[in-house]
């Protein structure tokens, strides 16, 4: 387990303002849509391989455009291959530092509940007839198998 330990505030004032900074980088992207599950399942991947094959069919389809359907539109192609392509680096920032959130989040929270089980604990072992029996038979119920649990293991 990692031994590094976290020390930091996050005011609500700076909370808002990290919140407002973020929907002000999503109103610079007004076109942004939102996919059902399904339509992400349905739709097609474009990965390098995809990607090359893109680029050299739209090419093609340029220098060739006499054999081409005509509802084919191989500007409109070509500006959604750049879009796909300038949304890369955005994408990458946006998950690094999601990524970074998730980490601190998950060691705030890991800091946060080991401090809280050693208080329980010492409270159990110490702090009996203190007027802490109430409150550590409370915090009890976190650690309490379920029925089905304690059958399972049981069987």
């Amino acid at each position: 387990m990692n031994t590094q330990t976290i020390t930091a505030t996050l005011a609500n004032e700076e909370v808002e303002t990290i919140v407002a900074g973020i929907k002000a980088i999503r109103e610079q992207l007004p076109f942004l849509v939102g996919l059902t599950p399904q339509e992400r399942r349905q739709t097609a991947k474009l990965g390098r391989k995809a990607q090359t094959f893109t680029v050299r069919a739209l090419d093609m389809a340029v220098q060739h455009y006499d054999v081409m359907p005509r509802h084919l539109d191989v500007e409109e192609a070509r500006r959604d291959l750049a879009l796909y392509e300038a949304l890369n680096p955005i994408l990458q920032a946006l998950n690094h530092l999601r990524e970074l959130l998730e980490d601190t989040q998950m060691l705030a929270g890991s800091e946060a509940y080991a401090a809280a089980r050693l208080a329980y604990n010492s409270a159990k072992l110490s702090g009996k007839n203190m007027g802490l029996d109430e409150v550590v038979e409370d915090l009890s119920y976190q650690f309490r198998r379920s029925r089905k649990a304690q059958q399972s293991v049981s069987e």
